[in-house]
């Protein structure tokens, strides 16, 4: 099809099993019923937990995508052709002429680009008064001289070249002419054959002789004996001295050094001040190989082609992939608070007040009579009993049980075992470090002027929580302040006996959390929290509330 569509699915950053495996599926969906190509995208790590879900059900993860912002490769590349650094100036500015170009870059036969020409550059060999010597320093091939004057090679390899000597006009008797011919020389000649004949005697390297003028088969015959090249042309002597220079090669007059060019994954932020800056009307674009590909220019970054995206698992812009602001948003799927992400037109938005976005995700097969592989059934049911921890959240509905449920029987698992082998391997973080675990599950929120983090860790074992705990502390002290962030708060779940540890820093973070569960006891740095396993349902709402009665 015609004008087909790349749109990424993603989740957010530091993505949890729901947030890749609604990805997977939603792209399955959108793939099986509609005519573009979706492909499930992740904005962050993938943790152990998902890790070991989607190896238990074979399926790849999702590749990573740490910028959604436009690209080299999204704006509309000029697909000019490079020309080889042999062709002539003249050759080199009709293939500019013919093809609309200002700039045309010179590559090799495996399309490295060795340098540029611009019309400029043209422009301003016609201005300068090249020496008589050019033709030669510039090593120009007879087949070029032959082509620029419309000409024909009588006598000579046309690959051949001129290496020595300078380009003079025989238009002195022969007497004359002996004087200023010297060996290696270029002349330019009328169609005297004396001087045809003077010439090659003075060993010259080349004659040229105008008006289409016959070369005798005696000269032809002496000119071959002696290494000199006869080419003939239509042209008169005037004009043969005006466009001989055009025959010089390219190579003598390209830019070879301190190109600018551009990737294909460089972003636009990036390139848009080198444009400003360097005034050129076109930049070289090269692949990750180093290949040539085409050129842009300043004006392609105004009708730019953005990322089409649709988000799942969260609507917040502290959440989203770096950039969202300059995607193309098309849908989002959750089942969180409506957060402060905008779009710049109307888009699909789905949002339930279920425990898990791949509850959402089962509800889309049903509606569509899709059939739900097997593989991707594990992943949704995985998703469910991770986000409402084995169904004993106060997130988790009928819908989600229901939901969680089916899906175990399609993809042929027992809920419970499965459950405990999915959070012993989210909680088996002996080979990570402090940073590794906190990023692990980590989200920014933003409430008014506050901003503030929070991560979590779930597990069956309270000696596990205990060993993360003392591993975690130094490590949340470090990196309160940083990135906005005034207060981290870090989450201790143990699923079993339903309660949380809750760790905090910054400063105002224990007055938060005692405004926000007046009950609870805290210490310094920490506090239990008992019947508190939701981030989203319990903590985030009562840190709402304390915050607007401060």
């Amino acid at each position: 099809m015609e004008n087909k569509q790349t749109i990424y699915v993603i989740g957010h950053k530091n993505p949890d099993t729901d947030s890749i495996c609604s990805a997977i599926a939603y792209a399955d969906i959108k793939n099986r019923t509609e005519e573009d190509t979706f492909i499930p995208m992740r904005a962050g790590q993938i943790n152990e937990e998902t890790e070991y879900v989607l190896k238990r059900f074979q399926m790849s993860a999702p590749v990573y995508l740490e910028d959604i912002g436009t690209q080299v490769k999204d704006m509309e590349i000029h697909k000019t052709e490079g020309a080889r650094s042999d062709i002539s100036v003249k050759e080199a500015f009709n293939h500019m002429t013919e093809n609309g170009a200002v700039t045309l870059p010179i590559t090799d036969e495996e399309n490295n680009l060795e340098g540029l020409i611009t019309i400029g550059d043209i422009a301003r060999s016609y201005m300068d008064a090249y020496d008589n010597t050019v033709i030669a320093a510039a090593k120009t091939q007879y087949r070029n001289i032959a082509s620029t004057l419309n000409g024909e090679i009588l006598v000579g390899d046309a690959e051949d070249f001129i290496d020595r000597g300078k380009v003079i006009i025989g238009a002195a008797n022969p007497d004359k002419m002996e004087e200023f011919i010297d060996e290696g020389d270029l002349v330019i000649l009328g169609n005297r054959m004396e001087d045809h004949l003077c010439a090659v005697e003075q060993k010259a390297a080349c004659i040229i002789v105008g008006l289409g003028a016959k070369v005798s088969s005696v000269i032809q015959k002496f000119a071959r004996e002696n290494n000199c090249t006869v080419i003939t042309t239509p042209y008169d002597t005037l004009t043969i001295a005006k466009l001989i220079n055009q025959s010089i090669p390219v190579r003598h007059l390209m830019k070879t050094k301190n190109l600018i060019t551009f990737r294909m994954d460089d972003f636009t932020d990036d390139i848009r001040d080198i444009m400003g800056k360097n005034r050129h009307r076109d930049f070289p674009v090269l692949d990750k190989d180093g290949k040539y590909q085409g050129t842009v220019s300043r004006r392609n970054l105004l009708n730019i082609s953005k990322k089409k995206v649709i988000l799942v698992d969260h609507n917040e812009v502290s959440q989203a992939v770096d950039n969202i602001r300059e995607a193309d948003i098309l849908e989002i799927i959750d089942h969180h608070r409506i957060g402060s992400l905008q779009t710049m037109q109307p888009v699909v938005f789905r949002n339930q007040p279920v425990g898990c976005t791949a509850t959402i995700m089962y509800q889309m097969y049903q509606e569509k009579n899709l059939d739900i592989p097997p593989a991707i059934a594990g992943l949704l049911c995985a998703a469910i009993l991770s986000d409402t921890l084995m169904f004993r959240s106060p997130t988790c509905t009928f819908l989600d049980r229901a939901a969680g449920q089916e899906l175990a029987k399609l993809a042929g698992i027992e809920v419970e075992e499965f459950a405990a082998e999915m959070f012993r391997a989210g909680s088996d973080l002996q080979s990570k470090s402090p940073e590794e675990i906190f990023y692990q599950d980590f989200k920014k929120f933003i409430i008014d002027d506050v901003t503030f983090g929070v991560g979590q860790i779930n597990s069956m074992s309270a000696d596990e929580l205990q060993h993360i705990k003392e591993r975690l502390q130094p490590y949340i002290k470090s990196e309160c302040g940083k990135n906005g962030i005034q207060m981290v708060f870090f989450m201790l779940t143990n699923i079993v006996e339903e309660s949380t540890e809750l760790l905090f820093c910054g400063e105002g973070s224990r007055h938060m959390v005692s405004q926000a569960f007046e009950d609870m006891k805290a210490n310094e740095s920490s506090c239990m929290l008992s019947g508190v396993v939701s981030r989203k349902k319990q903590l985030i709402p009562a840190f709402m509330r304390a915050l607007e009665e401060v």
